[in-house]
């Protein structure tokens, strides 16, 4: 997949929650959700990884089939899917010999310390915590229908979680753990 073409899935991804809940009422329904379907299936078709690749065919095909029964309700659910999505690959690295974070450490840190495998394992439970509790509130807002905290939690404030996670686990590694 081309850079740029990247770089707009990641944009479109972040801000998808404010794009949907404040274009929903101009008739972007279509062109969102089209765009977000061909954007997944660019990446789908120009991944390597097999998992990867079937990630990214299942989102394309959860925007293929809201455009195709015409469900612009359909669209909170994308926030939800990611999660879930998230969800199971990590817990699904959990069962393989090198846990998600640990594959990501090891980019930086090839010879990982026996401890350091311990503690990445660790942290891709939290992550698997994580990705549960928000895909969890994303699907009660959405239930609830509402909306306009939806689009709060999942265009902000499950951003700044992230944030708070990421950046807790650094600040813990760096100055407690001094890895």
């Amino acid at each position: 997949m081309s850079t740029t073409a990247k770089i707009l899935l990641t944009l479109l991804s972040l801000i998808y929650p404010l794009l949907w809940y404040y274009g929903r009422s101009q008739g972007w329904f279509y062109a969102l959700a089209g765009l977000m379907m061909a954007l997944w299936l660019g990446r789908a078709y120009l991944q390597s990884d097999r998992i990867q690749k079937c990630i990214s065919l299942l989102v394309a095909a959860f925007f293929a089939l809201t455009l195709l029964f015409r469900r612009p309700d359909s669209m909170y659910w994308y926030p939800v899917w990611v999660s879930g999505l998230m969800l199971f690959v990590f817990t699904l690295s959990l069962t393989q010999k090198q846990s998600a974070i640990e594959r990501i450490a090891r980019l930086q840190h090839p010879d990982l310390p026996p401890e350091g495998v311990v503690y990445t394992r660790r942290v891709t439970q939290i992550w698997c915590v994580f990705f549960l509790l928000n895909g969890s509130l994303a699907a009660l807002l959405v239930l609830v229908e509402a909306y306009r905290l939806w689009a709060l939690y999942t265009g902000i404030i499950s951003y700044v979680l992230m944030g708070i996670l990421l950046g807790g686990e650094y600040l813990y590694r760096k100055f407690v753990l001094k890895l």
